[in-house]
Parts: C-alpha cells; sequence; structure tokens
C-alpha cells in the first residue's frame, strides 16, 4: 500500500483517496483514530491526515495514535491534519480572527511541495482554526493575504501541513502538491480509471445480485440512467420504473422517456404526482420535505414490486457526494438528508444496489460514455432526486411549481441559446418565499423573487459561481418577468461551495 488516509470526517475524504489513486497511488482510507497496528498492516509508505469539521482545540477532538508521528513516515495533513500535526507536535492553534470559506490566493509558497509550481496560486479554504505558532523547528512554506501560515514544513522534510484542499478541483495546482508529496514515496502518474472501474463494477454487480432482480428508480439524471445502462451490461434482470412525482422540469418526463425506451431500456413510467403533492401539502422545512420524498418513492416501488416482482434488490444512482452530505462517512456531520440516503424510511422492503455509491458526477459521466449514454442525458446538468420541492423554498404549491418551471426553462433555454449551457456545470432558478414590491404601469404589483444559480465545478465538492456576463443576465432578468407577470424581481447567487452548498435546501 502506498498511502493510507486518516480520515478525520472531511467531506473530502473520498476526494483525497480519488485524488491519490489518478496520480497513481495504492490508497485506502481508515478512521483517524485507527490504532497503529491496524495501519501497519496495510504497510503504507506515506500517509495523509484528513480535514474535519471539529476543532482540535476541543477537549475531545478526534485524534491519531501517537505512534503515527513515532513511524518515521512522510505525513500530509490538510486542515484539520495540519492542526493536528501542529498542535501534537509543540505548536499553537487557534480560532482565526477571519474565517476562509472558498477562494484565497497563495501570495508566496517555497519549498519541494511546490515545486514546478509558478505565479500566483488560488486554492480553496474550508477553516475557522488558524496554526498561529509553529512546532519547534518548523518552516512556514506558504501564505496568503489572511492567513500566514498556509503551509508548513518540518525541519527533516518529512511532515508538511497545508491550510487550504489540494484535493478539490477549485485548487488547480492541487494535483501538482500532491503529485511532489507521492514522489517522496516513488509512486508514478498514471492515466484514467473509468474502464476499470466499468470493469469493476459489472462484476460486483454479477457477483452480488446473481440470477435474482433489480427494481431500478430512475430521477431522470446521468446517474441512474447510466445504472440502467450498467445492469443491462452486467446481465441482471430489472425493471426500470420512472416515477413522475410532479417535481420535474418543463417537458423532462417526455424527454427521459423518450431517450431511454430507445436506448432499450425496459421503463414503466407511474405517474404519482398528486400523492407527493398531497404528502408536501403545508410542509415547509426542507429536511423533512426530503424524508416525505424518500418516503414516498419507497411506497410507489413496494407498490410496483408487488405487481411485477418479485424484486430483492432496490437499485439507485446514488453518489458519494449524496452519502458524504448526509453524514455518511467516518466522524462526519450531517449538511443535509438526501431523499435517497438519509430520507430513506428505516425498513426497506429491499436489499440497496448502490455501485457508484463511491464515485463522484464526473466519473459516472465517463462510465456513461463507455456504455452510450447520449450527450443530451450524459452531460445534462445535475438536478436533485427531490426535483423542484428544493427548489421552492417553503411550501411546494402547483402554482409555485408552475412558476418555477417556466423560470427555470427560460433560464436554461439562454444559456443554450448563448453557447453557455456546456460551459458551465449546473444551473437552474430557485423560487423565493418573499412578494417583494414592484411596479407594472404605474401601479404597485408585489410578486415572487427568483433567484439564478450557475456554478462551475467537477464534482460537485466545491463550486464556484459562474461569471455570467452582465448583458446576458440582464437579458434572462427581463425574459422572466416579462413572460411571469407573478415574478417582480430577479436576482443571481454569486456564493462558492463552501460556504454554501450548490442547491439552496
Amino acid at each position: 500500500m502506498d498511502v493510507v488516509v486518516l480520515d478525520f470526517g472531511s467531506q473530502y475524504t473520498r476526494l483525497i483517496l480519488r485524488r491519490l489513486r489518478e496520480i497513481g497511488a495504492s490508497a485506502e482510507v481508515l478512521p483517524g483514530n485507527s490504532p497503529w497496528e491496524r495501519i501497519a498492516e496495510l504497510n503504507p509508505k506515506a500517509l495523509v491526515l484528513s480535514g474535519g469539521p471539529r476543532s482540535v482545540t476541543e477537549p475531545n477532538a478526534p485524534r491519531p495514535d501517537l505512534k503515527v508521528l513515532e513511524a518515521g513516515l512522510p505525513i500530509l495533513g490538510i486542515c484539520y491534519g495540519m492542526h493536528l500535526l501542529a498542535q501534537l507536535l509543540g505548536g499553537r492553534v487557534d480560532p482565526g480572527g477571519k474565517r476562509e470559506y472558498g477562494r484565497a490566493t497563495l501570495i508566496s509558497y517555497h519549498g519541494p511541495l511546490f515545486e514546478g509550481i509558478e505565479g500566483p496560486q488560488e486554492v480553496w479554504m474550508s477553516h475557522a482554526d488558524v496554526v498561529v505558532e509553529l512546532p519547534p523547528g518548523w518552516e512556514a512554506v506558504a501564505s496568503t493575504e489572511e492567513c500566514p501560515i498556509a503551509a508548513m514544513a518540518s525541519p527533516d522534510g518529512r511532515f508538511f501541513g497545508v491550510q487550504f484542499h489540494p484535493e478539490v478541483a477549485h485548487t488547480p495546482c492541487g494535483e501538482r502538491l500532491l503529485e511532489n508529496f507521492l514522489g517522496l514515496v516513488g509512486v508514478e502518474r498514471r492515466g484514467s480509471e473509468a474502464k476499470g472501474i466499468l470493469s469493476r463494477l459489472i462484476g460486483e454487480i454479477r457477483g452480488r445480485v446473481g440470477k435474482d432482480r433489480v427494481l431500478l428508480g430512475i430521477s431522470g439524471g446521468v446517474d441512474s440512467c447510466t445504472l440502467a445502462l450498467l445492469l443491462s451490461a452486467a446481465e441482471v434482470e430489472h425493471l426500470a420504473v420512472f416515477v413522475d412525482h410532479g417535481l420535474l422540469r418543463e417537458g423532462e418526463r417526455e424527454e427521459v422517456e423518450g431517450a431511454l425506451r430507445k436506448l432499450g431500456v425496459n421503463l414503466l413510467v407511474v405517474d404519482a404526482h398528486e400523492r407527493f403533492l398531497g404528502a408536501l401539502k403545508g410542509v415547509t422545512d426542507p429536511e423533512e420535505k426530503r424524508k416525505i420524498i424518500g418516503r414516498e418513492f419507497v411506497t410507489v416501488f413496494e407498490e410496483v414490486a408487488r405487481k411485477e416482482g418479485p424484486f430483492r434488490f432496490l437499485a439507485q444512482g446514488t453518489l458519494h457526494p449524496d452519502v458524504i452530505e448526509s453524514a455518511g462517512g467516518h466522524g462526519a456531520v450531517r449538511i443535509k438528508s438526501h431523499h435517497n440516503v438519509g430520507g430513506l424510511p428505516e425498513r426497506l422492503g429491499f436489499e440497496l444496489l448502490e455501485p457508484f455509491r463511491g464515485l463522484f458526477k464526473d466519473e459516472v459521466r465517463e462510465i456513461a460514455g463507455l456504455l452510450g449514454l447520449p450527450d443530451e442525458l450524459r452531460l445534462r446538468h445535475p438536478f436533485p432526486g427531490p426535483g423542484l420541492a428544493v427548489r421552492i423554498l417553503g411550501e411546494v404549491t402547483e402554482e409555485k411549481l408552475r412558476l418555477l418551471r417556466r423560470a427555470d426553462a427560460i433560464f436554461v433555454e439562454s444559456l443554450r441559446e448563448a453557447g453557455l449551457y456546456g460551459k458551465v456545470w449546473q444551473a437552474f432558478c430557485v423560487l423565493v418565499p418573499l412578494r417583494t414590491a414592484g411596479v407594472r404601469g404605474d401601479a404597485r404589483s408585489p410578486g415572487y423573487v427568483v433567484a439564478l444559480r450557475a456554478v462551475m465545478s467537477t464534482d460537485g465538492m466545491t463550486a464556484d459561481w459562474a461569471r455570467l456576463s452582465h448583458g446576458f443576465l440582464d437579458a434572462v432578468a427581463r425574459r422572466i418577468t416579462r413572460e411571469i407577470p407573478e415574478v417582480t424581481r430577479v436576482v443571481y447567487d454569486i456564493t462558492s461551495k463552501p460556504p454554501a452548498t450548490i442547491e439552496w435546501e
């Protein structure tokens, strides 16, 4: 084993693992408090200490076995991992006077971690604590305007700490930094693993499912559509069920149904919009919305299973970001319960089959290309399983759905016409539960607020807001307010992830 990643609850731990494997390292994740004996069994050449949601200043904050520091292995501490190195080796960590979330710029850096990196470098931060005093003999090897110790190195060149996250796509120099660290253990870079991942997934599905039947939940997004093709490639008997819960985008049911039937997917479409909207009536809390939607989905699947079954497995296109945001990792905190993870009922009448649970969106898109999924589905912007229910803040009603569908369609149509749809990772509208003053024909005309959201990302773990031109945004706002008279105000969300999530709920 090249690298063991000790997980202290970071949202990005799986991303660290992925980046290391892409570079060419064999790597595994263990809980951060794993005993040294368990770590030593893997015979690693180096260790990475992940970030995490806690503060090392807390009395019961998670810590590694101290033998980790005595083993003589190279160690890279990331964010919380850097704080651990500083505190355990004689430095000091304090709450930061200014918290950093999102983009920052390295204004100075040097040393072996930064070999081959030149000029000002944008990095992605997500921290409240800072190292204010280095361990004896250590050196600060990078800084930002807000963070004088943005990276540090031990005097013997074995231990390193970085305050920023090199594993995320929004730290462009992060890949080279990780390569430089792995140079210490003699790991060489290799290419994409998509074909290997596809082969492994097919083998795992065949081995687990055997001759049993699978009920597949289709949302219309790239993940579940790719899963339908994957089950076919694995020669597993399955029925794909597309539930129209009444929370879809304009024209989405027809688009998805037509595309999947052309691909030969064994598809059953269930119209359940009345039951979903009825269950959501009066509900305003986003966590409750997700749980209700998850419960109703399972109820529909159970009804289908009684008619079309038996089915042993329920297959879902669950991705790793869904799992980690629902607190599915060691020591992680819940960001929001995804309907297909934290929203599922405790008692489920199926065994879950989630082949993509350890993958990210861009990895699934690569696999989709290998399986022949058409680009109109493969490259569609991500759409949440709960649909427009989590893009309508507050209670979901037929009127709000009508307004949001049209506004969202206008935004997406405008992006396509301007040649921008494929240049942003995700774009959508949010209906805000405010009625603000407006004026039409010299008369007061209060109306709804629509927020536009467009982001740049690779895997959804981090995101930056898209710099759409003022002229484009002006044209979209004018079209929305002209074609939807109930909307009197349009705003544009310019918040990165972190501190925000991509979706508003």
